[in-house]
């Protein structure tokens, strides 16, 4: 596992719409997802670099083979690294993609490995490592949507995730499960173990609209959940755009109904 990483201070600010400013001290570095970035100080360098930089000594082909293993989680092969070049405290702002909290993940204080959703993490204190996690179980993988690629994060700083909605965190007792969406998952620590069940009953398979499979967590450990998966807002805002190109007036109302029947819209 990772040590050492740097110490950095942060605020998250806003509410549904929220962003990170990190306050870095001269020489330290936050790594980050590229097009994550808000604002920043004139102090602060931005550098592109292949990688989370956890491992300085790898070589070239460690490193190629390791962020390699991130384009399954749809990520990029590249990270930036943003550094306070000056001889004060500096600035450096993340802003979350659509509509959530962002989740700080104190990594030292569960045992220095946190996994979470693909395309969750939005930003870490320099020394934190990033690789990909495939779940023990073959089910997990066939059935587990969402959740089955996972991303692992390990050091002993501060990481940031983004979730969807409002979130809470569950502490598990041991033996203790949870039943949950599988996209409902933002993350847990290694503790947590995490599988996929079917969901029981011809009736609820077909009408229940919750999906054939839910996750199984069972604890000891630290779980995250959201309210709002970006796939289930994505699938809204999907089914409400106006076919054909077209536009609705009175949007979600009765007249509105009325109007593109009387319009002789027969979508």
């Amino acid at each position: 596992m990772p040590a050492y990483s740097h110490e950095i201070d942060y605020h998250i600010h806003g509410d549904d719409m929220q962003f990170v400013e990190i306050t870095l001290d001269p020489q330290e570095t936050v790594i980050a997802e590229a097009g994550a970035m808000m604002f920043m100080d004139p102090d602060v360098h931005m550098d592109t670099k292949m990688g989370d930089g956890s491992n300085p000594s790898a070589g070239f082909m460690d490193k190629l083979f390791s962020v390699g293993k991130r384009v399954f989680t749809g990520e990029s092969l590249f990270m930036t690294h943003f550094t306070a070049q000056g001889g004060a405290r500096s600035n450096v702002a993340f802003g979350a993609p659509y509509p959530g909290k962002i989740v700080p993940i104190d990594l030292a204080s569960i045992g220095g490995t946190f996994l979470c959703q693909k395309q969750a993490f939005l930003c870490a204190a320099m020394g934190t490592a990033l690789s990909i996690a495939f779940t023990k179980r073959f089910g997990v993988g066939l059935f587990g949507g969402e959740g089955f690629i996972l991303q692992k994060l390990q050091g002993d700083g501060l990481a940031f995730v983004h979730a969807g909605g409002t979130v809470i965190k569950r502490e598990l007792a041991p033996g203790q499960r949870l039943k949950v969406d599988t996209g409902c998952i933002v993350g847990f620590d290694e503790g947590v173990d995490y599988d996929i069940e079917m969901v029981r009953g011809i009736g609820s398979m077909l009408f229940g609209g919750e999906g054939l499979f839910l996750a199984s967590l069972t604890g000891p450990g630290t779980v995250y959940l959201q309210s709002l998966p970006f796939s289930r807002l994505a699938d809204r805002i999907i089914a409400s755009a106006p076919r054909h190109g077209g536009s609705d007036r009175g949007e979600g109302s009765v007249l509105g109904g009325l109007g593109r029947l009387l319009g002789g819209d027969n979508r």
